[in-house]
């Protein structure tokens, strides 16, 4: 977190805590920079789709949203920029990210490079439907205002996340997703108690509970997606057949639910899903 907030940018940022189990509230409420518009801690963990889509809620019309996961260590200082001189230089990008990085390898899908001057990006050429890692990371990604007015939100409905956003954006409106090369992350699933930046407040047995087992306990994005991949799969044959729109409504917004097509019954049992065996 203190990286992010080692910038000389401006930006507002909104944090959210999926009712962690450790000191990390405590961490986060001793954060005091004026950036820091809101902090929220939910009393149940619901998932990252509606987490993001609770922030994606509070963003101004006309404000680009960035959204980075609590395991990515952003080391480009005044990243932002770097987001900005892309989005400012291609139109038709509306969604970039960055590559996985360590402990993962690092894998790049087919790409069409985008050069304008001093800036480019890596274009993804087919986000392919259904095939693996064809997509942006969602780890650390931003999108142009005019995209999200055009696509809504996160779906909760298949509750894919990184995987259902960038073929939703290849595919069905006039942007691209994209890659940058000039943001570095390091994304380590393990850090020694001293390395810790909440070591202060933290009151965990550290020979018995330390809080990298609480996450790797509880993240269960996988069995997530393995259980409900047809929900994904059944998303795009009802996009592809004129079905549904390719804006995606939130529960968490009221207006965005009028005349457009949402499966309750999908969304909750997303939701249901992650309350039962993350919390």
């Amino acid at each position: 977190m203190e990286n992010i907030l080692d910038s000389d940018e401006d930006f507002e940022m909104h944090i959210i805590d999926c009712n962690s189990k450790d000191n990390t509230w405590d961490y986060l409420q001793s954060l005091t920079d004026k950036r820091i518009k809101s902090k929220t801690r939910f009393s149940l963990n619901m998932g990252p789709i509606y987490a993001v889509n609770s922030n994606l809620f509070k963003r101004k019309p006309d404000q680009y949203f960035f959204t980075v996961d609590s395991d990515v260590f952003i080391t480009t200082k005044n990243w932002i920029s770097r987001f900005m001189e892309v989005f400012e230089a291609f139109p038709e990008a509306g969604l970039l990210g960055v590559m996985r990085d360590k402990p993962y390898p690092r894998y790049m899908p087919p790409i069409i490079p985008k050069v304008k001057g001093n800036a480019s990006y890596l274009e993804l050429k087919n986000a392919t439907i259904g095939v693996e890692m064809d997509f942006v990371p969602g780890h650390l990604q931003g999108l142009r205002p005019e995209l999200i007015k055009e696509i809504g939100y996160w779906s909760e409905e298949n509750g894919y996340g990184d995987a259902e956003l960038s073929p939703r954006v290849h595919h069905y409106t006039k942007f691209k997703a994209g890659f940058l090369t000039t943001v570095e992350i390091a994304m380590t699933q393990y850090l020694g108690c001293d390395e810790c930046q909440g070591k202060e407040f933290c009151t965990l047995s550290r020979s018995v509970s330390p809080c990298f087992s609480f996450s790797k306990q509880l993240n269960v994005n996988e069995s997530f997606a393995a259980k409900y991949r047809w929900k994904y799969l059944e998303t795009f044959k009802e996009l592809a057949e004129g079905k549904r729109t390719v804006y995606c409504a939130s529960v968490i917004d009221s207006e965005s639910m009028k005349d457009r097509v949402y499966n309750q019954e999908w969304s909750s049992e997303n939701f249901d899903h992650y309350m039962k065996n993350s919390n």
